[in-house]
Formats: C-alpha cells, sequence, structure tokens
C-alpha cells in the first residue's frame, strides 16, 4: 500500500518538506519523525488538517516566555491551517499532574479551575488566533465513565509502566506516600487523545511521559497513534533554573516594554540562539542567518540580545512599543541618562542619610547586606553618579533620583 508521501505530487512534497523544517526547528524530540511527515502528506493529500493538542492543568495561570515555547510551536501549525486543540484539565486538575513532585498535588476546586482556565486562555489569545482554535474542557467525557469504564482503562496500562516515571519511583525508593489517585493522571490525560482523536500532541520535556500515553492508549483503543513533539525546557535569565515566576528569572508577556526589553537584554550569551529559535516569530532563514552570524562573530552578543529583546517586545506589544524601548534602553543604559519617566515616593525621612538607609527605606533593596554588595559591585548611583562607598552619607532633596542596577529607578519628592 503507498504512502500518503509516495501519492503527492512534487510541489506538495516540496511544502511537506517546508512544513516538516518548521515544525521540527528547535524542538527536543519527534516521536516518531518519519510519522510526523507522513501526518503532514496526508493532510496535504486529503485537504483535513491536523489536530494539534496541548493539554493544560491549569493551576498556574500567568503566563511568561517560557510557556511560549509551546504556544509558538503551536501558532506555526496554526499559520498553515491546522487547527489546535486546547483541554483545559477541569477534570485531571482536581487531581494534580504528578509531574516532578515528590507529593501529591494539591486538588484544585471547581472555581480556582474555572478562574484558572479564563485567565490562561486571555494570555494564550496574545500569540494564538484563539478564535480559530478549538477549546475543550476533558471533564465533558471524563465525568461520564462509569467505574467499569474506568477498571476498562486501567487494563490497558501495567503498574510496571507507571513505575517508570521517575517521580513515582524516586517517591517509592524514598519511602513517600503515593496516592492511587495519581496513577490516574497519566490515564485521563492519555484518554484525553482517544475522545479528540487528535494526530499531534505538544508537550515539554518533563511531559514525556504523559504525552506518550495518548500514543499508547489511541493504539490500545484502535485509533490512529498521535505523534508527540516533546519542545526544550527554557533556562531563565539566571541561565541555570528553568523559567519561573517563582525563581524571578522571567520575563512575563504581560511586562511594561521598557521592562520586557531590560530583562531580555540580561539573557545570558550561551543562551542566545536558543531563545531566537524558542520564543521569537523569525522565519527559519532569519533564525538561521543569526545563529551564522553570531557564532562568525559577524553579529556582536550585544546587538544580538538588542534583536531578541526588540522582537519580543515587538511580539506583545507592537513594533511602536519595540521602537520606543529600544530608544529608552539606548538611551538610559548605553549612554548613562536617566529616564524622563521613573517611579517617584514621598521622601519622609531625614534630609540627610546613609546610602545604606536610603537603600532600604526605598525598598530598592530588602536589606543592609543586599545594600552593601550592590555599592561594591558599582550598582548604585544618585543623580547619575556612582556612589563607591557605603559610608557615604546623602543630602535627599526634591527630585533626587536614586538608582540600583540598570533597571531600578526611583525619584524622591
Amino acid at each position: 500500500m503507498e504512502t500518503f508521501i509516495e501519492q503527492l505530487s512534487q510541489e506538495q512534497e516540496k511544502e511537506m518538506e517546508r512544513q516538516y523544517a518548521i515544525y521540527s526547528n528547535g524542538v527536543h524530540e519527534i516521536i516518531p519523525s518519519q510519522e510526523l511527515k507522513e501526518k503532514i502528506a496526508k493532510s496535504l493529500y486529503t485537504g483535513i488538517p491536523l489536530r494539534i493538542k496541548l493539554g493544560l492543568d491549569p493551576s498556574a495561570p500567568d503566563v511568561h516566555i517560557g510557556h511560549t515555547v509551546v504556544l509558538n510551536k503551536l501558532k506555526q501549525f496554526q499559520d498553515n491551517g491546522h487547527t489546535i486543540q486546547l483541554i483545559i484539565g477541569d477534570f485531571t486538575g482536581k487531581i494534580g499532574d504528578p509531574t516532578g513532585k515528590s507529593v501529591a498535588r494539591k486538588q484544585l476546586t471547581d472555581e480556582e479551575v474555572k478562574h484558572n482556565a479564563k485567565t490562561y486562555f486571555e494570555q494564550f489569545g496574545k500569540v494564538l488566533d484563539v478564535q480559530k482554535v478549538e477549546l475543550f474542557y476533558n471533564s465533558k467525557w471524563l465525568s461520564k465513565l462509569n467505574l467499569e469504564d474506568v477498571i476498562h482503562l486501567a487494563g490497558k496500562i501495567t503498574v510496571a509502566r507507571l513505575m517508570e516515571r521517575n517521580d513515582f519511583a524516586n517517591r517509592l525508593e524514598a519511602g513517600k506516600p503515593i496516592s492511587l489517585h495519581e496513577f490516574f493522571y497519566p490515564l485521563m490525560q492519555g484518554y484525553d487523545s482517544v475522545e479528540l482523536k487528535s494526530d499531534i500532541e505538544l508537550g515539554g520535556t518533563d511531559q514525556h511521559f504523559n504525552v506518550l500515553m495518548g500514543r499508547h492508549l489511541q493504539e490500545q483503543f484502535g485509533k490512529e497513534k498521535q505523534v508527540v513533539i516533546l519542545l526544550p525546557l527554557l533556562e531563565g535569565l539566571d541561565g541555570v533554573e528553568k523559567m519561573s515566576k517563582s525563581k524571578g528569572n522571567y520575563i512575563g508577556i504581560d511586562e511594561d516594554p521598557n521592562e520586557m526589553y531590560g530583562k531580555a537584554m540580561s539573557i545570558p550569551d550561551d543562551l542566545m540562539t536558543k531563545y531566537v529559535d524558542l520564543v521569537t516569530d523569525l522565519s527559519l532563514e532569519e533564525k538561521s542567518k543569526f545563529n551564522l552570524e553570531l557564532e562568525s562573530g559577524n553579529l556582536h552578543p550585544r546587538n544580538a540580545k538588542m534583536l531578541i529583546s526588540k522582537t519580543i517586545v515587538r511580539m506583545y506589544h507592537g513594533t511602536k512599543a519595540a521602537d520606543k524601548a529600544e530608544e529608552h534602553f539606548t538611551s538610559v543604559f548605553q549612554k548613562g541618562n536617566i529616564p524622563g519617566e521613573i517611579p517617584t515616593m514621598g521622601w519622609q525621612g531625614d534630609k540627610e542619610i546613609g546610602i545604606i538607609d536610603l537603600l532600604v527605606a526605598t525598598k530598592l533593596l530588602p536589606s543592609k547586606s543586599e545594600a552593601r554588595r550592590m555599592i561594591q559591585n558599582g550598582g548604585v548611583r544618585i543623580n547619575g553618579d556612582k556612589i563607591a562607598d557605603f559610608h557615604s552619607r546623602i543630602m535627599v532633596e526634591h527630585g533626587t533620583v536614586v538608582q540600583v542596577g540598570k533597571r531600578k529607578f526611583v525619584k524622591l519628592l
């Protein structure tokens, strides 16, 4: 029997390769890659869009650019006419995904799930055309399963297979409890793929077990198996930890353009290629040119970061805001100027005060030890003048500008 690839015209085969190149850019793994080509070919041959699934357990709805790695990949599929299936885990969210957890997850209430889902969808609209997204709540089918159905579903997987998950194995070895309901999370998520007949499922590398479960269960239920695309987790601005609001190493997609631009300029040099590939909407040709010029030394790291920063701001705030953010950064941080618009604070303290006490009182730094360290590192200025001695005393006047680091300012009134 001929494959769909073999039945394509030359023009269709060229389009298949074009799409495959886009979808495979920046990914960690495609399971299996040849099946992805075959699914693209099938879509081109039949004219039927592929169904691309992303499951969401809405427990943390504040979206930062680390989350947009998978959203940008979804947008690539959407731009080529394929159908995005967003599944809000209002049922599975009550179980809680145990991935990477050393204890059972807190189970969410109906109200929490609905609020978080609404917030997610609103923020996803900054990347996807949500008018063309198919939105599902998995309680629609999971809540209808009776005990016999659940037992039948549980019979599709062995305990040994479930224990392959590192988090379960580690907790068992450490003598920590595993509740029986936690085993059902990957089964429920996998069953979503059976119900929706998904062609492709996306997930981070930490979701490897869960997304493969969909492929396994589809086969068990006699369905065409989905292809799994695993995307790398994005390190934050510290260059070490996964981007996270709790770690403070993130760029939020709702942040002020100037703040967003300034944060992006602090991306570690060795992560610039990864950020370009995963969080920008540059074309494959533009990404390839960027990476080649950066590697050859023709593109200075500072200019590379400015391109990344401006692109990120443009994606979420528009071209005008990106231009202004770049002008602001150039004026303030490259030329050493103080910005025209900075936060103000009514000063009620002494007219003369020690620099360390001033930094803590203005809440620019959380402690005296942090203030000393910042001064020693040359990161404190008063009215644009660097303060080198942490014993310095400052005469506070109306309009005095205190600066910490590159982005923190306050004007005292």
